[in-house]
């Protein structure tokens, strides 16, 4: 797209015969409550389908390097990966575990040290752990084939080594698969593999406590995110080391945060829940009630501690005679599984409603769950629709997959899946490969792109809108330093667009309305890809339909010129109009748009209509030369001052001017 000084030199003129950019604005999912709210099922109440299932999970939940065991992750983390070693559950490879973390290791390195040539190194390595039957070499295989990195893209190969991949338990092949089946519409199989890989999501929280993900979106629009890029640089921002040095002050505040931050890796912080608990520990010897939550939490899971139920219920119940309500959760939790306490649903569910009663999400879903299943209870599916609904309302994530289960089982509610995958997917990505979000973002602000690039890649595979979306970018902005690999080299212009194509294509399916515009960019202007005008009209529809007031400008330029559309003048007025309607800033573009309409319904065959069609012809040149010439800033403070001469010089003329004529209007007074 063209830069926005550029188009505001002749915004004057280009406007009624170009689209462009008015502005664009970030994605955000909307979820739709009326897919849910009208629901309950009328199954007999003796169904049992959940009977198998434990929505009171264990507190332990299993490390990242069990539940996720071939993630990437363990390049940057150690102690996982260190020096060709790799700790994964399967004694039986262990040959071959060293040799898929060398060639993981070079793979990363590929695009900062050595390039291709280190890219078939790892190749050459990954192909004989992979051939030895070791799953996650196999998945590393699948991503490179559906990538056409170091081998001619293919998708069936893609599948079949994910498939392999994905029976060895490699989560992220999983992943992958599901979000193919998502793709093609293949219901039942989507909904099985999101369905498993949410569960395992959900099993990864704590009693009460989700584990917060940060997707950063690098790009906001054309431009670079600065403002969430700049938050996310760890401890080395001065906002961190602003309130480390709060925290070491005694602010018990600035404490939880920090701890926080270490706990799950946030801002950028590399994740130590050591540090964490160090910091848990300070805050609640100043009275933080939320730190006390927390380590009762933690002491019930035994992340980072030995497990210990008696402090955690001392932490908890300290926690709530605070107010701090969702610590409620934590006791109810306690009570139901008898750990620390003698198991007692009765008090479980008053500690759930003492929750609620306080709007807090973690009692809603809770009671929605023992009403679901009758846990001290008779099951009431009215009840639990009831109170889960609200949970999700309040956008609980285990909710979100509760939910997803009444919907796909008809338990509780008719069964949709559509809906039920969609929201299993937005579980399964809180899951812990999303890590790998974490490490992209490190390498982009570390300048390490091609890293970042292949991080993002592997993510936008599994399904990741924003990893689509990032990758794509980085592709567009970095041009060959993004190190786009390809089947025997690295990627020509030709093929990096293609896969910025795609890639945005994959993210505008997902909701992203500027993917969807730069889409129907691309076949406008023929980037990338053969120009074609109806695929165009296709792709802005697809913004349109997120309310994206510059593909509505869009629309309404195609049906006025007859491109991809048919040549409309009341359609297009109509487009026009419904700019505003969206976007009250774009008054002036939409005016010059309306004023090209009018001439051209009342001028039609005239020369003003073949002056306006011809202009686009000419703009190349212009626009090369604004951006060439009169955009250079000395050039641009030249002119400037050369205009203001030239007004000064006008204005003193025409004064001298009146003055000879024997104008009696005022003298203009002399310019300060």
């Amino acid at each position: 797209m063209r830069s926005r000084k550029n188009k505001l030199s002749f915004v004057f003129l280009l406007i009624t015969v170009f689209p462009i950019s008015i502005y664009a604005r970030s994605f955000v999912l909307v979820f739709r409550f009326d897919d849910l709210s009208d629901a309950v099922s009328t199954l007999d109440e003796t169904y049992d389908s959940y009977s198998d299932s434990d929505d009171f999970p264990d507190s332990a939940p299993q490390p990242d390097s069990v539940v996720d065991p071939g993630s990437w992750s363990h390049i940057f983390e150690p102690p996982a990966c260190v020096n060709g070693t790799i700790i994964i559950n399967n004694e039986d490879r262990n040959d071959y575990d060293g040799i898929y973390c060398e060639g993981l290791r070079k793979m990363m390195e590929s695009g900062s040290r050595g390039g291709y040539r280190v890219m078939e190194e790892a190749a050459s390595e990954i192909e004989v752990a992979a051939a030895a039957g070791h799953p996650h070499a196999q998945s590393v295989i699948g991503f490179w084939y559906n990538m056409g990195m170091t081998r001619e893209r293919s998708q069936a190969k893609t599948f079949l080594y994910h498939s392999f991949a994905a029976e060895g338990g490699n989560m992220q092949s999983k992943m992958a698969l599901a979000y193919t089946y998502y793709r093609q519409d293949m219901k039942d199989k989507a909904v099985k593999l999101y369905a498993e890989l949410a569960e395992v999501a959900v099993n990864s929280f704590l009693i009460s406590k989700d584990s917060p993900i940060e997707t950063i979106r690098i790009h906001n629009g054309q431009e670079e995110n600065k403002e969430a890029l700049r938050k996310s640089k760890g401890e080395e921002h001065e906002d961190f080391q602003i309130l480390e040095y709060q925290a070491q002050k005694g602010n018990a505040g600035a404490m939880y945060n920090i701890g926080i931050f270490y706990y799950f890796g946030l801002r950028g912080v590399r994740r130590d829940h050591a540090k964490a608990l160090r910091w848990f520990s300070k805050a609640v010897e100043k009275g933080e009630p939320r730190s006390m939550e927390l380590l009762g939490e933690i002491y019930a899971s035994g992340v980072g501690v030995e497990k210990n139920y008696n402090k955690a219920l001392e932490w908890l119940t300290l926690a709530s005679e605070q107010k701090l309500y969702s610590a409620y959760n934590g006791i109810g939790y306690l009570y139901v599984k008898g750990y620390g306490v003698e198991k007692n649903y009765t008090k479980a569910k008053e500690y759930f409603e003492k929750a609620a009663a306080n709007e807090e999400p973690g009692g809603f879903y809770n009671l929605g769950v023992i009403y679901l299943k009758g846990i001290g209870v008779k099951r009431d599916f009215k009840m639990a629709h009831k109170y889960i609904l609200m949970a999700v309302k309040a956008g609980q994530p285990k909710a979100f997959y509760q939910m997803a289960k009444m919907l796909h089982t008809g338990v509780g509610m008719k069964k949709n899946l559509p809906v039920a995958i969609s929201l299993y997917k937005l579980v399964a990505e809180r899951g812990p490969w999303s890590s790998l979000s974490r490490w992209a973002l490190e390498s982009y602000l570390k300048d390490d792109v091609s890293t970042s690039f292949l991080l993002y890649s592997r993510m936008a595979e599994m399904g990741y809108e924003v990893a689509q979306s990032n990758a794509a970018w980085i592709l567009d902005k970095y041009g060959d330093h993004s190190m786009c690999m390809g089947e025997s080299g690295m990627c020509t212009d030709a093929e990096r667009h293609r896969r910025a194509h795609a890639l945005w294509w994959q993210a505008s399916e997902q909701g992203n309305e500027h993917a969807a515009l730069l889409i129907g960019d691309a076949y406008y202007y023929g980037w990338g890809t053969e120009r074609d005008y109806v695929r165009a009209a296709e792709a802005y529809k697809h913004a349109k339909s997120q309310l994206n007031a510059q593909a509505i400008f869009n629309l309404g330029y195609m049906h006025e010129h007859g491109l991809g559309l048919p040549f409309d003048l009341h359609l297009a007025k109509r487009y026009y109009d419904q700019v505003l309607e969206v976007d009250r800033a774009a008054k002036l573009p939409v005016t010059l748009a309306l004023a090209s309409l009018w001439i051209r319904k009342n001028y039609a065959n005239s020369f003003l209509i073949n002056m306006i069609d011809a202009l686009p012809e000419v703009f190349p040149e212009v626009d090369a030369w604004v951006k060439d010439v009169i955009m250079e800033e000395g050039n641009a403070t030249i002119l400037t001052l050369f205009v203001c001469l030239l007004t000064i010089l006008y204005l003193r003329e025409r004064q001298r001017r009146h003055a000879a004529a024997g104008d009696l209007a005022p003298p203009l007074q002399p310019l300060q």
